[in-house]
């Protein structure tokens, strides 16, 4: 970060030929986020890094927005970057701006708008104190909530100043300003904007639009220059009662946000958010297939008639099952003592957990339960991945061998070389496995985990059975519907 500039009064502004010719032009914060726009373009500087899956729809949008000087309102689902990017808009303003020191809201040296200021430049003149702020702190974000008033967006009058300053009720000086105020110059965003009450939506269109509020029955004209982002779920947004039809008119762009629509795209954005390069005495080594299949799991999801396509399925869903899968893989490296941290197929069923609670069940799905839906959208997932790497027919040694009477057991926190010393016994197994781990630093590690993969998917494809304690036979034809006891142990 640049320092800030050491100059400390209007007059020093004024003789500084860096900052007179912006004093003297006073722009809007809409035309200097306009002209950082430009700059940025013709640069090829990226404008929202980290950002991913939107550079062809949803960015050009808010580009667009943001060069025709509009306030917008990002629609989507929960989990697909509204507030990131709404965040990352600071990143768009001047790092450095003068404003008048001590003002509440921000005022411009020049152009103040608070009776304070004005009396102050007024009677200081170029002796007015000035401070620079930085751009982090021209962004103010709200949660709408049904218990947000007029009186924490907008202000309201403090007794307690106008009993210690001696001023009259309607006098300005004894307004405590709201949040919106507090952004003058700057970013105000509000997420969630349908939850807002009706009462305050009616005093936000009015500022967007005249400019003027009213607190307690006084009228105070309140020239704001601020930026409005918010963001709705279109759900709420589009439903009658949710917001006001004249706020609505007054936004000026309706932007949709998105899942990622493709594997790739959502694997580059769980790589960027999880926690999973950690700190450990065990190097890490995570194989592309799992990365691929955890975040197949959100796609499966989000086509399931089980689940409310309406709520969503987070992008959080993948991210929280790689967590927890490279977390499950570390319990098993510290249980048996093996130098390495490889994720096997069993770790991402143990990443259950992260993923029930990110799914809204259709009434089907409350009748089977999220735990019984997040493992067959594994199994579905898994399905996916294996047909990507191979294919059924090559298998068909393997198949014969399961059909032929042949069992095994892979135990969850087994040893790497002791289920080596099971898979080996199993044809063309670990030789299909080592298509996938050829690379891999861990190579017998990951080979284990590909052979997961392997018998797994062949499992999903009806091929070969599987049973809850991880063990592999050959496909049951006739499997009743409810077991008539407890489950058959493989040996």
């Amino acid at each position: 970060m640049v320092a800030a500039p050491t100059l400390r009064t209007l007059g020093a502004l004024r003789r500084d030929p860096t900052w007179s010719d912006f004093l003297e032009r006073v722009p809007s914060v809409k035309d200097e986020l306009r002209r950082n726009v430009i700059a940025r373009l013709r640069s090829g500087e990226p404008l929202f890094p980290g950002i991913h899956g939107y550079d062809e729809t949803v960015l050009p949008h808010i580009v667009n927005a943001l060069l025709a000087k509009q306030n917008f309102i990002l629609l989507g689902l929960r989990g697909q970057a509204k507030s990131r990017i709404m965040r990352q808009l600071v990143h768009l303003l001047d790092e450095w701006v003068p404003v008048i020191e001590g003002c509440e809201i921000n005022d411009h040296p020049l152009r103040p708008i608070c009776r304070r200021c004005r009396q102050l430049v007024q009677e200081a003149g170029d002796d007015t104190p000035v401070a620079f702020l930085h751009r982090e702190q021209r962004y103010v974000e709200k949660l709408a909530t049904p218990d947000v008033t007029v009186a924490d967006l907008i202000g309201d009058i403090d007794p307690i100043r106008a009993a210690r300053g001696g001023h009259v009720l309607a006098d300005e000086l004894v307004i405590h300003f709201g949040l919106l105020p507090r952004a003058h110059r700057g970013i105000f965003a509000m997420n969630e904007l349908p939850d807002l009450a009706p009462k305050v939506q009616v005093a936000l269109f009015n500022i967007m639009q005249e400019g003027d509020v009213q607190i307690k029955g006084f009228p105070v004209r309140l020239p704001l220059d601020v930026l409005l982002v918010f963001t709705a779920n279109p759900e709420d947004y589009t439903a009658r009662g949710k917001i006001i039809t004249p706020l609505k008119d007054r936004i000026g762009a309706e932007i949709r946000t998105h899942y990622p629509r493709d594997r790739s795209t959502g694997i580059a954005i769980t790589r960027q958010e999880a926690w999973w390069q950690r700190p450990t005495d065990r190097p890490l080594e995570v194989p592309e297939f799992i990365f691929e299949v955890i975040e197949e799991v959100a796609f499966q999801a989000r086509k399931d008639g089980r689940i409310d396509q309406r709520s969503g399925v987070s992008q959080r869903l993948p991210i929280a099952a790689l967590e927890l899968a490279i977390s499950n893989a570390e319990q098993r490296a510290y249980r048996t003592g093996e130098p390495w941290v490889v994720p096997r197929i069993v770790d991402v069923y143990a990443a259950v957990p992260a993923m029930t609670g990110k799914m809204e069940l259709e009434y089907e799905g409350e009748l089977k339960g999220a735990e019984p839906i997040a493992e067959s959208l594994i199994r579905q997932a898994i399905a996916q991945v294996f047909r990507q790497y191979y294919s059924e027919e090559e298998f068909r040694e393997l198949i014969e061998w399961f059909e032929a009477g042949g069992t095994i057991v892979l135990p969850e926190w087994e040893a790497t070389a002791r289920l080596l010393s099971v898979l080996k016994r199993v044809p063309q197994l670990l030789e299909k496995a080592d298509r996938l781990a050829r690379s891999a630093r861990y190579g017998d590690a990951v080979r284990v985990s590909a052979a997961e993969l392997i018998l797994d998917g062949l499992w999903a494809h009806k091929r070969i059975s599987r049973h809850p304690e991880r063990g592999y036979a050959r496909a049951e034809v006739h499997a009743p519907t409810r077991p008539s006891g407890p489950p058959r142990r493989v040996n």
